[in-house]
């Protein structure tokens, strides 16, 4: 019987998690039974949102689970099948990451075409980030030309692709926040924004108004907090948020305070609208035959920062949380 290495949830966190709460193991793997297959895990994928789950919480997606394989996008190859539709040697976009082998249905599977992409773009552009930036500007706050479109976290999956295709649709101004000078420097050169502010130095607000005189008409909202409170007050009337993520709050131990300014929303008459990208599984078909062809003619520009091996894995999210990561940040688990 083949060894498997997982990663488990060891314990929960109280404020901000740290490798204590991780733990390596090694399993025995079962055989794939009827209909299942066997994938060996390639790369996986570590995401903002997987510290809500370390909670013993009720939210959109069900908390880990103690002593058990923490869960996530991965990518891999399969080495064994008993379900006819995939067949040894495709490879598959699944949910089982924090792993190095996966046994799982096949109908939990979906063959990706190497062909068209990287077998790691259907965790970032061409992924759940990639359409969760898609949404957001297409359908949670559509972008129209000439718009004057503001992304926090540009530098991370989302935004940076966020910022890209607000200028497809043809924004007039794409301006874009992140943390750090070299950052900044990236999110305009690679990414093509019209301009980036650091929001570690100086006023936030003050340079978002220096930016845009006339005010924001769309806001990709993926850090809340003070960045929320600045695109609040610099929307215009009738102007559209689409709330990504938060990640300034994951680690709260208490419950954090709105913006100070949230009457705005009412006198302006704006829109501020979550986004879940399993509310919209359907539209991943229409999003890859497009952004495919946007990754291969250079029309959408990506960024990773690669860890290497899963015992890597836990301090690979925790430096997600801390912005370490310059786009897509994944873990090689295996060369294929």
């Amino acid at each position: 019987m083949r060894v498997n290495r997982e990663i488990r949830l060891a314990s929960r966190p109280v404020g901000e998690p740290g490798p204590d709460n991780f733990e390596l193991v090694e399993v025995e793997l079962p055989e794939p039974g009827e209909g299942q297959i066997l994938v060996r895990n390639t790369w996986m994928s570590v995401d903002p949102y997987m510290r809500g789950r370390m909670n013993d919480a009720e939210s959109y997606i069900p908390p880990f689970q103690l002593g058990v394989a923490l869960e996530g996008g991965a990518v891999g190859e399969v080495i064994a099948s008993h379900a006819e539709e995939i067949p040894v040697g495709a490879t598959v976009s699944h949910f089982l990451g924090w792993r190095e082998y996966a046994v799982l249905d096949a109908t939990a599977a979906a063959v990706v075409d190497t062909g068209l992409a990287r077998p790691q773009d259907y965790l970032g552009a061409l992924g759940p980030t990639g359409l969760t930036a898609y949404l957001a500007v297409t359908e949670i706050a559509p972008v129209k030309k000439g718009d004057v479109v503001f992304v926090s976290g540009a530098a991370g999956a989302v935004g940076g692709v966020a910022g890209q295709l607000a200028r497809k649709l043809g924004a007039a101004k794409v301006i874009g926040s992140a943390g750090g000078p070299e950052k900044v420097k990236k999110v305009v050169e690679d990414f093509g924004f019209d301009a980036a502010i650091d929001y570690r130095t100086g006023s936030l607000p003050q340079r978002l108004a220096e930016l845009a005189p006339e005010g924001v008409d769309i806001y990709v909202d993926n850090v809340g907090g003070d960045h929320l409170q600045a695109a609040i007050g610099a929307l215009k009337v009738h102007g559209k948020a689409a709330l990504v993520g938060m990640i300034s709050q994951y680690n709260a131990t208490t419950p954090v305070p709105g913006p100070s300014n949230i009457y705005d929303v009412v006198t302006k008459r704006l829109t501020l609208r979550g986004v879940l990208v399993t509310d919209h599984l359907h539209r991943f078909p229409e999003y890859i035959s497009q952004a495919a062809a946007w990754l291969t003619d250079g029309g959408l520009r990506t960024e990773e920062t690669v860890v290497e091996g899963l015992e890597q894995a836990p301090d690979a999210f925790l430096g997600v949380l801390h912005g370490a990561n310059t786009g897509k940040m994944l873990v090689r688990l295996a060369r294929g």
